[in-house]
């Protein structure tokens, strides 16, 4: 089958094409200033009335891409039935779908409402009853109710198969092909999918007609433009990937794993060991992993450990790694793993652990894409050493830096730096500073595992154009959002959340959620099953607000909690009627709390 290549002049401007002024409005109100390649290309041929196949890569705005033409052309306003329908891999794409298609057919009154799994079945009906015209669901759900008669396929004219590479892998062709059933002889199919492999040319043969191919890009051709490196591991992978985790220090990652088990372990592993950690895979309930993506979207998760079906349908922009924990077993999973990083013209990273086992699969990954991951060896203690010290330079700068110095001790350190012997002298300071305070290199390592991601103002999101305009990421809406239960049109502060989440800065720059209170002290710690997040959690539910706890910081015997200095006491006496694993705690106000060093 001839797959010819739709040309896309440079830079066009949405006034190349023949829009309404309502469609118009719609995205100049969600920021949206000209149409990405993707999206130019498939108008014409959408808006025709035309079958399409569309291969671009993921994150290049393919919903605006079947958005537009569907709001604009192939629904008619003044019917109020089901139209058009968008079928999704999982139900948190067709929750994105339905918001951003509304988003787009807003001053058209066109009516969408998303159909998925684990919500309220009277609900979807009554949605549909109140004149939804575009579908977005997930093929399961949406079969479900074209069974009873809650949705009547006769006027669904435009059927969309979003991700339709991921949802034939997903063994969904089985519904799909039912659900076609339903629906008319005469309609337009418009296939959109990242790769285009031999299950996507048969559908393309036998349920389109004369389908005109829009190929653009593939994630293979994103995966190309990120670095690959590769850690051969011969002994404790944990540890290994833990000594990765320090030397790399990523900035945001999606952490994979091959089974739904080994995500909960990992990431309890982490979140353990102070790193900021949660985990998502198909065992978690609905409203669990709304709370996850939640706080992905919103800054507040560094490290999320999923498999490749639960991250599906997840486009996470901001990442800048993406581990392989488990090397996947195939090569083309490789690819739409890696796809999720370096998005929109940022760098990205993808970092893999190999087995011994692994071998053969690598090898199969150059063959087939001709990536070639550099191969590195696992963190020496030498490199370990450095982190060590990098992490207490970081936390002295953070201590001195933004407290401000008179022009006298300016002028002492200059003339001091002016010595010969300065080094000497600067190492018998750092001598008695950190002899004074000993815990202060495993507390510096400590916020540097917890920080959270820096803020950005569109964490998950689909990039509107492939160079995105400077102004874009400050727009309210504009992308796709991946939380189901955030509305798109609001954004929450993303302010860091904790000490190290910030870089450090000039004295007038906010560095920190909330100045540094006192420290309490706390007896147990990782090996007797204590982590920050249980620790918080206690003294929350102890009815201590959020707001005034800092960061924690957990150690191998005990820990250290910053709070505010109006619950000191409240603080103290919830954690010494507490135990833990069966052990009593004993709390007391740290004596670092009196130092002004800290």
């Amino acid at each position: 089958m001839t797959q010819p290549t739709i040309p896309v002049p440079a830079e066009p401007t949405f006034d190349a094409l023949p829009l309404s002024d309502d469609l118009r409005r719609a995205l100049a109100d969600m920021g949206f200033d000209k149409p990405t390649p993707v999206q130019f290309a498939v108008w014409e041929p959408a808006a025709a009335g035309k079958d399409i196949v569309v291969q671009a890569r993921t994150g290049t705005g393919k919903t605006c891409a079947f958005g537009m033409p569907l709001v604009d052309k192939a629904v008619k306003k003044s019917l109020a039935k089901p139209q058009a329908m968008v079928l999704c891999p999982t139900r948190e794409l067709a929750l994105q779908v339905s918001r951003e298609i509304e988003q787009l057919g807003v001053h058209r009154q066109v009516k969408t409402v998303a159909i998925y799994g684990g919500a309220p079945f009277q609900r979807q009906v009554d949605e549909l009853d109140a004149g939804a015209q575009i579908i977005a669901g997930t093929p399961g759900r949406v079969l479900d109710h074209l069974k009873r008669g809650t949705i009547q396929g006769q006027d669904i004219r435009t059927l969309v198969l979003d991700e339709a590479d991921e949802m034939l892998s997903m063994g969904f062709e089985r519904e799909l092909n039912a659900i076609i059933e339903y629906l008319p002889k005469e309609r337009t199919t418009w296939l959109f999918s990242a790769t285009l492999p031999p299950d996507i040319e048969r559908m393309a043969r036998t349920k389109l007609r004369e389908p005109e191919f829009v190929v653009l890009s593939s994630d293979h051709v994103g995966a190309l433009s990120i670095a690959h490196e590769v850690y051969v591991v011969t002994e404790d992978k944990y540890r290994a990937f833990r000594h990765v985790l320090d030397v790399e220090n990523p900035e945001s990652a999606l952490v994979f794993c091959n089974t739904k088990e080994q995500t909960e372990r990992v990431a309890g592993w982490l979140t353990r060991d102070g790193f900021n950690a949660d985990w998502l895979n198909g065992d978690l309930a609905q409203n669990d992993r709304e709370k996850v993506l939640k706080k992905t979207r919103e800054g507040n998760l560094r490290f999320l450990v999923a498999t490749d079906v639960a991250a599906r349908g997840i486009d996470v922009s901001h990442l800048t790694h993406v581990i392989n924990y488990d090397f996947p077993f195939e090569a083309e999973a490789y690819v739409h793993r890696t796809g999720r990083t370096g998005r929109a013209g940022r760098t990205g990273r993808a970092v893999s652990l190999i087995t011994p086992q692994d071998i053969g699969a690598l090898y199969i990954l150059r063959l087939t894409y001709k990536i070639r991951p550099i191969e590195r060896q696992i963190p020496s203690s030498r490199e370990q050493r450095t982190r060590m010290e990098t992490d207490v330079v970081d936390a002295l700068a953070t201590t001195f830096a933004p407290r401000g110095q008179n022009a006298e001790h300016l002028a002492l350190a200059r003339r001091l730096l002016t010595r010969d012997d300065a080094e000497a002298i600067l190492a018998g300071i750092l001598r008695e500073h950190l002899t004074a305070n000993p815990e202060l290199p495993e507390t510096a390592e400590s916020r540097r595992r917890g920080k959270l991601p820096e803020p950005v103002a569109a964490a998950i999101a689909e990039p509107q154009s492939a160079a995105p305009a400077p102004h874009r990421a400050r727009q309210p809406a504009t992308q796709r959002a991946t939380a189901p239960t955030q509305q798109p049109t609001t954004r929450p502060s993303r302010e860091p959340q904790s000490a190290a989440a910030a870089a450090p800065a000039a004295p007038a720059a906010p560095t920190e959620e909330r100045p540094r209170g006192p420290e309490l002290y706390v007896s147990l710690g990782r090996v007797d099953g204590v982590n920050a997040r249980d620790l918080k959690a206690l003294l929350a539910n102890g009815g201590i607000d959020a707001d005034n706890l800092g960061s924690v910081s957990v150690r191998e015997r005990c820990c250290f909690v910053e709070v505010d200095p109006s619950v000191v006491d409240a603080c103290l006496e919830l954690l010494n009627a507490a135990s833990i694993e069966g052990k009593t705690v004993q709390a007391a106000l740290s004596k670092r709390s009196h130092s002004p060093q800290g």
